[in-house]
């Protein structure tokens, strides 16, 4: 039972590092691709900078998870801000007010929560010798 147990374990961590190198590969291709999309319309809209940032934050959550194996859960909730910010700025003159308000609204939610994790990080800390995520 150890036997399959030790091997279990290796395998899961070897599709691991699998998994995050083919999303680091993934997200390398997508700034390449929209690299050239900016080279190609000769000009740069703060929708592609939000777009190239989005895809600095998932390499810097790779490289961070890949370093420590941890993940800190603000990284996700800062990509969700940048997305619904996009999202906000590509398509406000086409969405009905209610819409505008929904993404603006859960945008705040975000912003909280991620001001509410960072304070208790700082108020409440894990003791040293336990391992959570941050």
């Amino acid at each position: 039972m150890e036997l399959y147990r030790k091997y279990g374990s290796i395998s899961l961590k070897a599709i691991e590092h699998l998994v995050l190198l083919l999303i680091a590969i993934a997200t390398i291709v997508a700034i390449g691709q929209e690299v050239f999309h900016l080279i190609d319309m000769r000009s740069v809209e703060l929708a592609d900078l939000l777009l190239l940032f989005i895809y600095l934050e998932v390499l810097a959550m790779v490289a961070n998870y890949a370093e420590s194996g941890k993940l800190p859960v603000r990284m996700p909730l800062y990509i969700a801000i940048v997305a619904l910010a996009r999202y906000l700025i590509l398509d406000m003159k086409a969405m009905e007010d209610w819409r505008v308000l929904a993404v603006s609204l859960s945008t705040l939610v975000l912003a909280t929560t991620v001001v509410v994790i960072r304070w208790g990080q700082l108020k409440m800390p894990y003791p040293k010798n336990q391992d959570y995520d941050n």
